[in-house]
């Protein structure tokens, strides 16, 4: 029987403007077992899945677990927890790195700060600091969500971390698994689909020269879907690959058609039309979806620098 993924890549599903939006990531390893809502349903205590769940809703943090690639023996909760936050926001952009013994601990930050890109209480509660290590690469493995992302996502991790990439993590949920392998690089926040490990390489490569490869890309978490899809129109337009170049500045309008004003450090301006589209023919949005779904796709339909100058469409 053939997986949502399966289908998806054969029916070439556009993967631009897909990816999970937040503006910070918070993330706490955990590991074993893995449920399909992980927060309350892992060995992390659910009513402090529940409170940290709760605590972001609204902030622009997005709470996610992690777990080293390799087997998940059933040990239940280990004595010392690694913790990670990074804010994706191009201009702002850190990577903070902690431990813990007690994942309570998280309930003292403020998650406003946290999300409008301020690490102090971070820092505070938890004695963290800058990470000064490799970029992380996040590769969500939860078969409990969906098959795929165990079939196709747990390989994946296994063979990055065997073969020495450092900074590889297991993660919970990155959103269409349908897209898997799917892959999060953290500082800067650019998600990828079916990925595979020779590209994944070549992305964490890029992203410690401060560079984002746009092949495969998702999009960048900070921004919305529309955005998204608009800022990678730009760097496919212009060849722009500098990860911190671009801004979307601007969107207006309402599904399903939004002018996004995408803003480069040099003061370029590009103003992007993005068209909100279904998916054709109707597919399974995930493994266990009981009917067929046509999934929203984003349509870049025109791209032109505010000087005049149209470089799409």
């Amino acid at each position: 029987m053939s997986t949502c993924a399966t289908v998806s890549r054969d029916l070439d599903e556009p993967i631009s403007g897909t990816a999970a939006t937040a503006t910070t990531w918070l993330l706490l390893e955990q590991p074993g077992p893995w449920g399909a809502e992980a927060l309350v349903s892992s060995h992390l205590d659910p009513a402090v899945g529940r409170a940290l769940g709760a605590a972001a809703r609204g902030t622009g943090v997005r709470v996610a677990l992690i777990r080293r690639p390799g087997r998940h023996a059933d040990f239940g909760a280990p004595p010392l927890r690694q913790v990670y936050a990074a804010h994706t926001v191009p201009g702002r952009v850190w990577l903070r790195s902690a431990t813990t013994h007690d994942p309570r601990q998280l309930l003292d930050l403020d998650f406003a700060a946290l999300g409008g890109g301020d690490h102090r209480s971070f820092d505070t509660a938890l004695r963290g600091g800058p990470h000064t290590g490799d970029p992380l690469a996040l590769v969500c493995t939860n078969g409990k969500r969906d098959r795929c992302c165990a079939l196709l996502g747990r390989p994946l991790a296994a063979e990055l971390a065997a073969s020495g990439v450092r900074g590889a993590w297991e993660v919970t949920h990155l959103g269409g698994h349908r897209f898997s392998p799917t892959l999060l690089v953290l500082p800067y926040g650019y998600a990828y689909g079916r990925a595979e490990a020779h590209t994944v390489k070549e992305v964490l490569h890029g992203v410690r020269e401060g560079r984002i490869l746009a092949e495969g890309c998702r999009g960048c978490s900070a921004w919305e879907r529309p955005g998204q899809a608009a800022e990678l129109a730009v760097r496919s337009a212009t060849g722009e690959d500098a990860a911190e170049a671009l801004s979307v500045v601007r969107t207006s309008g309402d599904a399903p058609r939004w002018e996004v004003t995408v803003a480069h450090l040099d003061g370029r301006h590009w103003q992007v039309v993005v068209v909100q589209g279904a998916s054709l023919p109707p597919r399974p949005e995930s493994c266990g979806a009981s009917v067929l779904g046509s999934p929203g796709r984003m349509d870049v339909v025109a791209v032109r620098e505010l000087a005049g100058t149209a470089l799409v469409g």
